[in-house]
């Protein structure tokens, strides 16, 4: 193998990644937005979790990106550890998918079938489509298709240069005397560890030994050891993905972790004293691409047979290695993780935007209820839950441009787009909640007093106000278009009553019948009061606007207010339902 052989192995190599990483990151743009809904079914029982966690990395292509994506789940709560055990068990063995895909590469033999399964006769045939899928068509999902055939096609090349590049192995003294070292069962296992370490997919390291099996050097007593330390080097991505994270993700990468020492442990011993005892010989054969496909999956398969019964053990386990600890700060709103799956991530600020959403709802009634009977704890809690809205505005909004800005199918785009719209609303409707209770504790404080009129009034704009909070809540929260179309109209309303409360709050003053104070004050909640129905009129019409695939909020405004008999009606029925006396 010279200098060339080299260079060849390394183009091989960088391309046999690239498309693999080109093939599952379409997979997941495809597949992502289903994952999280798969995940709360599975949550029911164990086997559920193992066949999501087999279905999932079949889609993705990858163990590490599968369990990475579960430590994010259980750090951000939506999983539970004991949930995570099958789930990552499952993940185990469903990398070995990827390698009975590449072991196509060693197919050998004469007749035309055969050769229509060798990788060099179907791949130009699957690149050429890919490129016409990703190139010529318009439509998102043939696109994405397009892409996955291409991945594939790039990865297979890549695979047919490392097999070729390597042939000249075959009979280099400095190769095989460095298998002799790897014959060595723990160095062995340790060469796979570092190996997927470095790579941090173990489909791929095992992929680069069927590769190597071209040079006919690879033995059983050499592939065997290797793969069992391939799939305990494939937990470092999980490992390295729980630094800064809660002590249950940390258990969650230790499970996994966990799962592959104990399954090594067990079998290489087990497999070297059947070997002896039973007098077998063929552990100095060759193995070929196919045979190591089957020597992965028949691990990974008795692992699972191995570890099942006993796999309460390891949450046991990894609280034990993972202790206790007094953990301080906030619970994890949205975490990083979960960005390599963009779909799920979507889903999961989505979640967390409800949540940011009921708390400045609930803040402004709260507030509302001061001004009836004021009380310093309810004062305190509207404060309380302004402060953590603006947590979540700064959380969402730094997580979503982030999100944004990775590759998005157009749903989850259009989802992001819309969440970073609604953050400053929502935000804005705590924010007058806390005036709303300033007010009340001035008139407290003040000991001051409406007239009854002016209750009544301030009465009527307040009711207004909550079922247009309540409207544009239901709105945001299931997508409720009915209830969006209406905010609009009494939103108009709204804006009519502060100005007819503000004209008659003049006349009384005028009259000797208000003090210029409590018109400060008056004005301060009823203008609150307008600009929050402002604010629910935006949210609405952001709904609106996301069911027409745009975005054109103050066109959509436009359009909604002269939109004819509708529009119309449903400003009339408001008017006489929160008219004035």
């Amino acid at each position: 193998m010279d200098f060339f052989d080299i260079l060849t192995l390394i183009g091989g190599l960088a391309l046999f990644l690239y498309g693999m990483n080109v093939m599952g990151s379409r997979l997941e743009k495809r597949a992502g937005h289903r994952l999280k809904p798969l995940l709360e079914k599975a949550t029911s029982n164990s086997a559920k979790g193992l066949f999501l966690g087999i279905l999932i990395t079949a889609i993705m292509q990858s163990s590490s990106v599968t369990t990475v994506m579960v430590v994010g789940f259980v750090n951000s709560g939506i999983m539970t550890l004991s949930q995570s055990v099958p789930v990552i068990m499952g993940a185990n063995l469903g990398a070995a998918i990827t390698n009975w895909i590449l072991s196509l590469s060693g197919i050998s033999g004469g007749s035309f079938f055969l050769q229509l399964l060798k990788p060099s006769s179907f791949t130009p045939i699957v690149a050429l489509i890919g490129v016409i899928m990703h190139n010529f068509i318009k439509k998102e999902r043939t696109r994405d298709v397009g892409g996955v055939l291409m991945g594939f096609a790039i990865l297979m090349y890549g695979m047919e240069i490392m097999s070729g590049s390597v042939s000249g192995l075959r009979n280099d003294s400095s190769f095989t005397g460095m298998l002799t070292v790897i014959s060595n069962p723990l160095i062995g296992v340790l060469v796979g560890i570092v190996i997927t370490a470095v790579i941090q997919s173990s489909s791929a390291s095992i992929g680069i030994m069927q590769a190597l099996s071209a040079t006919g050097a690879i033995t059983y007593n050499i592939a065997i050891p290797v793969i069992m330390g391939q799939n305990i080097g494939t937990c470092v991505s999980a490992i390295i993905s729980c630094i800064g994270a809660g002590k249950n993700a940390k258990r969650a990468a230790a499970v996994h972790l966990l799962f592959n020492v104990l399954s090594m442990l067990i079998c290489l011993p087990l497999y070297f004293l059947v070997y002896n005892l039973a007098g077998l010989t063929f552990g100095d054969d060759a193995v070929n691409p196919v045979t190591i496909a089957l020597i992965n999956t028949i691990y990974k398969v008795v692992s699972l047979a191995i570890i099942i019964p006993i796999s309460g053990i390891l949450p046991k386990l990894a609280r034990f290695f993972v202790r206790d600890t007094k953990e301080t700060g906030t619970i994890t709103l949205l975490d990083e993780r979960l960005i390599k799956t963009p779909a799920v991530a979507v889903d999961n600020a989505e979640q967390v935007m409800f949540s940011m959403a009921h708390d400045a709802v609930s803040g402004v009634k709260d507030a509302i209820r001061l001004l009836d009977s004021f009380d310093e704890k309810l004062s305190d809690t509207v404060r309380a839950k302004e402060n953590q809205v603006d947590v979540y505005e700064d959380k969402l909004g730094t997580y979503l441009v982030k999100l944004s800005a990775g590759n998005l199918a157009r749903a989850d785009s259009r989802k992001a787009s819309m969440l970073l719209k609604l953050i400053s609303d929502f935000e804005r409707i705590s924010d007058h909640s806390v005036g709303i209770a300033v007010s009340a504790e001035e008139i407290s404080e003040k000991r001051l007093t409406f007239s009854n009129e002016a209750k009544s009034e301030l009465k009527v704009i307040i009711d207004a106000t909550d079922e247009c909070l309540d409207l544009a809540l239901s709105a945001f929260l299931y997508n409720d278009l009915g209830s969006a179309a209406t905010v609009e109209p009494l939103e108009q309303v709204i804006d009519k009553l502060r100005e007819d409360i503000q004209a008659r709050h003049i006349e009384r003053l005028k009259a000797g019948e208000c003090t210029i104070e409590l018109g400060f004050v008056l004005t301060d909640i009823i203008t609150s009061l307008e600009r929050i129905s402002d604010h629910c009129s935006n949210i609405a019409g952001c709904i609106l606007e996301m069911s027409h695939d745009d975005l054109k909020l103050h066109e959509s405004l436009h359009n909604l207010r002269h939109s004819g008999e509708g529009y119309d009606k449903l400003y009339d029925e408001f008017s006489k339902r929160y008219a004035l006396k």
